[in-house]
């Protein structure tokens, strides 16, 4: 058996022999080879489902049934529903990783392992914005996995899934790395997942998505659809740190800069004048929050943190979250074109939840910006009032014309208008000035929050 390692150089030799295999399918050679790549993959297989568990839930009624995005496996008895999950030992003394969502209320958690025992589980602790948690049973001497960091990954290299999809323990999946940092798609979680194309069906949550020397690169949560061979896995270095704290606390604290941010585009980097469109744009700054009180401001470029470059605006999020509450983060930041830097004291992450503001439900008639497919009008107090706005904007977006340049910037009816290359807007002839030269930088608030977006003329 080839050792896990090879696997690689295998694939490669694979592609070479292919052809003369396809030519004589009696050729030894070929099929020597052929075995020597299944066998490498039946090694990863056999090293990680002994670090893989069942995990069966019973959950009372009332609450069962939507809880579980993956289904379940066998029919409720009364008052009980069922569930299926996966999930991954990642300690010896008998501590289990898996998804939030497989665990949340449930009254009684059983586990399975490999080698046929059974455990009673507890909980130890959840984490509904990464969608992990952590239960243990009473066991020792249990095989631990081992996690890689899914930084170092590389799209387009093997992967494999392993888990209990409609309750059939064990099962094996393989695939590719289809893509990295996907977000948008679980509203009010912590976002960077692993996409797939390795089988992910219902009960494999919680299971792991490993690399070919056997490590886990993440934990498998959610699935587009059934049959459409997209599932998302979140990173293994998220839920480790994850684990860790849930393990030594119950629970998370996450480290918060205070900021809201988004990424730049090319058009945003010209106006702002960052230099290229790396980095993470500054849309809201919370008063009186840990970046409030460094002195950042709206409309900053955040292009480092500690010393280390920002490729996407999602790194911030996650270089914010590799330090401790309480600790310093220092920021290399873009200002009006200048470089500056902050030291931030790393606040203590709050609860996610906004109340949105109400969406207009009519306006009289605006002022046109025809070649932008832009109308705005006035935002009276009156006005203000009866749409709950209770901001400092003076002008809101009365229409957008489909496919027209503000449709295509993201701006929508009822937006508010803050800002206008970056000045202060005390009025619509503020908000036209800004487009005389055939485009404007606009800062917009939206349902409580805030972001940047540039309008440019058709042809400009």
């Amino acid at each position: 058996m080839p050792a896990l390692g090879g696997l690689a150089a295998l694939l490669a030799l694979a592609c070479v022999v292919a052809p003369a295999a396809h030519a004589d399918a009696g050729d030894p050679q070929a099929l020597a080879q052929a075995e020597q790549i299944s066998s490498a993959f039946e090694a990863v297989a056999a090293k990680v489902s002994k670090s893989v568990v069942t995990i069966r839930v019973e959950v009372p009624q009332q609450v069962g049934p939507s809880l579980f995005p993956f289904g379940f496996g066998a029919e409720p008895r009364a008052g009980i529903a069922l569930g299926t999950g996966s999930g991954v030992i990642i300690r010896p003394d008998g501590y289990i990783l898996t998804n939030d969502h497989v665990v949340d209320h449930a009254a009684r958690m059983e586990v399975h392992l490999q080698d046929g025992r059974k455990y009673q589980a507890t909980l130890v602790g959840t984490d509904p914005a990464s969608d992990l948690a952590v239960i243990r049973v009473k066991a020792s001497g249990l095989p631990a996995a081992k996690f890689a960091s899914s930084q170092n990954a590389r799209v387009g290299e093997w992967v494999m899934a392993i888990g209990s999809p409609f309750g059939l323990d064990y099962t094996v999946t393989t695939g590719v790395l289809s893509a990295k940092g996907r977000g948008g798609l679980r509203a009010g979680t912590i976002e960077d997942y692993l996409q797939t194309d390795a089988s992910i069906n219902p009960g494999n949550s919680g299971g792991p998505l490993v690399d070919l020397r056997g490590r886990v690169l993440g934990i498998n949560t959610m699935i587009i659809g059934r049959g459409t061979g997209i599932g998302f896995a979140i990173p293994g270095e998220i839920a480790e740190r994850v684990a860790s704290q849930l393990i030594a606390h119950g629970a998370v604290q996450r480290a918060w800069l205070g900021v809201a941010f988004q990424p730049l585009d090319p058009d945003l980097a010209a106006h702002l004048g960052a230099p290229n469109t790396s980095g993470a744009l500054v849309s809201e700054v919370v008063v009186g929050g840990p970046a409030d009180k460094a002195g950042l401001q709206v409309g900053d470029v955040i292009v480092a943190v500690d010393g280390e470059p920002l490729v996407h605006s999602r790194d911030l999020l996650h270089a914010v979250l590799r330090h401790k509450v309480g600790s310093k983060i220092q920021l290399s930041l873009q200002r009006d074109g200048k470089a500056q830097t902050a030291v931030v004291v790393a606040g203590l992450r709050p609860t996610d939840g906004q109340s949105p503001a109400a969406a207009p439900a009519s306006a009289p008639a605006g002022r046109s910006l025809d070649r932008f497919g832009l109308s705005i009008e006035p935002l009276t107090p009156d006005l203000a009032r009866r749409l709950g706005y209770s901001g400092d904007g003076k002008v809101i977006v009365d229409g957008v014309t489909p496919g027209s340049p503000a449709a295509r910037a993201g701006l929508q009816r009822g937006d508010v208008l803050l800002r206008a290359d970056r000045k202060p807007v005390s009025g619509p002839r503020d908000v036209q000035a800004a487009f005389s030269d055939g485009s404007a930088l606009l800062y917009v608030s939206r349902d409580g929050g805030q972001f940047f977006t540039v309008v440019r003329a058709d042809g400009d």
